[in-house]
């Protein structure tokens, strides 16, 4: 695999500004949902090093390892909550974009996380969109297992 360019380091300015908007959403939503989200949207992507971050992360901020594998099989799973359920529906169909969001999921939403809630989600799941997009291209390797 060759080398490729580091958009961290060509494109300074833009990447900053990315890292600014992941700070955000990471300041304004719970750690194990943004985490959930993140790790959902990677595996539909097929981000290898975005699924090996946030499922690191997920485990390492103490969520059962089964609920971290159970991610990729979220509708048939009884491990996870209503609202990790609508924003993992949220995050499908915001990712999967073409099919766009129905007004009954996003009427779900905003009862379950309120306008700015919703937004904040919907923040989120194009952030890490953004960053399988960075990671994908570029060969973004996953660091070794310790």
């Amino acid at each position: 695999m060759s080398a490729r360019t580091s958009i961290g380091r060509s494109s300074r300015e833009g990447y900053r500004k990315v890292v600014d908007l992941d700070a955000y959403v990471t300041e304004n939503i719970d750690f194990e949902l943004v985490n959930l989200i993140y790790l959902r949207v990677s595996f539909i992507n097929g981000c290898n090093y975005c699924v090996d971050a946030h499922s690191t992360d997920l485990i390492k901020g103490g969520v059962p390892v089964r609920k971290v594998t159970a991610v990729s099989t979220w509708k048939e799973s009884t491990l996870f909550t209503e609202r990790e359920r609508v924003a993992f529906e949220l995050a499908d169909a915001v990712t999967n974009i073409a099919g766009g969001v129905s007004d009954d999921l996003w009427d779900r939403g905003t009862a379950e996380f309120g306008e700015k809630g919703l937004s904040d989600l919907i923040l989120a799941v194009g952030t890490v969109n953004l960053w399988n997009r960075i990671a994908i291209p570029t060969h973004l390797p996953v660091p070794p297992l310790d």
